[in-house]
């Protein structure tokens, strides 16, 4: 099976009821497959054909609906941009993919500029502004019925691998399917008046929960550029059911002032992943919304790994501590704790998962040497290290890696270090993670200097958001004359510098 058919056979069957919801309009499913159906023959007049790749740069909003749709219809590949990175990273994404069209929002049009003259392969820039519309409108309404494979690629979303530089995992078809549905496996189940919540992008991880909800002919509400209050006003207005929150965005709904007069009461389950959540935010949230948190975790390249309910999550159990898990394992889903030389563990051992589940990826796009390091004999090594009890409870320690996960951002140390070497003072730097209230974790930067140096803390943050985008620029800065730590190879001890800033805490990862 394929995605646009089942979509097709959905909007047949649930023509005129409620398919997508903003906060100026609703729209039902026919009239939102039209603007799928337009969408789709404006990127094929564009000279898309199937299996191309089509990015997008964009808000939670219509627009992103129509490309959700239009690309599947056209049997283009989506490459969903991240709105918060910088240029060089949308570059490398685009090329890295051999996009041959970008669709960006009019917000974010700055930000790509000039794009399509310096990016080879980029043929085209569809902007949606003022005259958008207006351009929709223009497009041919009669569906293409283009043929597409379960094997044929549907979506590429982006990781890291162990250089920062962002990597390409593709999904097919057929993976698209059977993840999304192991997504909605142990949630609530979906009703014909359920309305799905979007507070996070559809293009990224509440894209997963998108497309179960149009298929099974529930409404999609997206709510627009994340706002707490708004969000909380539209989840009352429009009764919605189910919503999937990173855990930055349910500690900002929670502590919103207008939260206690909103009633919330229509909402079943509050999915939280993307990143750690902490035992004060956990525990907030459920005082909020009572018993409907869920969690879960995976990653790019390997997900759902684990679902949990509040039932689970908020529960007393010998033997576990399921305030501080990530989640139990998933039925579908294999995970198994590995020593250095990939030999499995017992239960209850620290180790680094690996993972097999339907719809993990098939490799790196077009990076066979670091799919051979992370792709082994079927299991995907996911560099987090971790524990899993005798209840069936996944914990997170701490990374094989020394990435950082701030609000749901992978950001990876030498990244940021390379670019505040730049700076002329600057003799050396190191990176890492140390916790922060609101987004979990932040990257804090290390420098280096010679005694006299002026350069201030304010300078390396602007240094960062200049080069690499505003949600890599450390949460701190420190300034030192002494060389930094360095093993017998030269190589930066990023740990020794990190652990006095995780003493007393049980793990060393941490979620907002």
């Amino acid at each position: 099976m394929d995605v646009p058919s089942l979509m097709r056979q959905a909007m047949t069957l649930h023509r005129d009821r409620p398919a997508l919801v903003t906060e100026h309009r609703s729209l039902t499913f026919g009239e939102a497959w039209d603007r799928g159906v337009r969408t789709a023959n404006g990127l094929i007049a564009l000279g898309v054909r199937p299996g191309d790749r089509v990015a997008s740069l964009e808000e939670n909003d219509l627009g992103a609906a129509d490309l959700f749709l239009g690309a599947a219809i056209a049997g283009a590949v989506r490459v969903p941009l991240y709105a918060r990175n910088a240029r060089r990273a949308h570059q490398q994404m685009i090329e890295q993919t051999q996009v041959r069209v970008l669709v960006v929002d009019a917000a974010h049009v700055d930000e790509v500029k000039g794009l399509d003259e310096d990016t080879a392969g980029l043929e085209h820039v569809l902007v949606r502004d003022a005259g958008y519309e207006q351009w929709l409108d223009a497009q041919s309404d009669v569906d293409p019925q283009l043929l597409v494979g379960p094997d044929d690629w549907y979506v590429i979303r982006h990781s890291a691998g162990t250089t920062g530089r962002p990597k390409g995992v593709g999904y097919t078809q057929h993976d698209w399917l059977v993840n999304c549905r192991n997504w909605y496996y142990r949630l609530p189940n979906l009703q014909t008046d359920s309305v799905v919540g979007h507070a996070g992008p559809i293009s990224h991880a509440s894209g997963y929960l998108f497309l179960p909800a149009w298929l099974h002919g529930s409404a999609n509400l997206l709510f627009g550029a994340f706002d707490p209050a708004t969000v909380l006003a539209l989840m009352e207005r429009h009764r919605v059911t189910h919503m999937f929150a990173p855990p930055s965005m349910v500690q900002m709904l929670t502590a919103d002032p207008s939260r206690a007069d909103r009633d919330t009461s229509a909402l079943r389950c509050l999915l939280v992943g993307g990143a750690p959540i902490t035992d004060a935010t956990a525990l907030a949230g459920r005082a909020a919304f009572g018993d409907v948190l869920h969690q879960v975790f995976g990653q790019t390249e390997a997900v759902p790994l684990t679902v949990m309910t509040p039932q689970e999550w908020f529960a007393d159990v010998p033997g576990s501590s399921p305030l501080r898990a990530a989640g139990k394992v998933l039925p579908f889903a294999r995970i198994e704790i590995r020593d250095e030389d990939g030999v499995a563990l017992p239960l209850g051992a620290d180790g680094e998962l690996w993972a097999q589940v339907e719809g993990q990826m098939r490799g790196f796009w077009d990076d066979e040497e670091l799919t051979a390091t992370r792709l082994v004999d079927g299991w995907v090594r996911t560099r987090d290290i971790g524990r899993i009890d005798t209840n069936g409870y996944v914990y997170v320690l701490d990374r094989a890696d020394d990435m950082i996960v701030s609000g749901g951002f992978n950001i990876w140390p030498a990244e940021l270090e390379s670019a505040i070497a730049d700076h002329p003072e600057v003799v050396e730097v190191a990176v890492f993670s140390v916790p922060h209230e609101r987004w979990g974790e932040t990257p804090m930067a290390v420098c280096r200097v010679e005694p006299g140096a002026t350069v201030t803390a304010e300078e390396i943050v602007e240094l960062v958001r200049q080069n690499l985008g505003s949600y890599k620029k450390p949460g701190a800065v420190e300034f030192v004359h002494e060389p930094l730590p360095k093993n017998v190879v030269g190589k930066l001890l990023r740990k020794a510098l990190r652990e006095p800033h995780w003493a007393g805490q049980d793990r060393r990862v941490a979620g907002a």
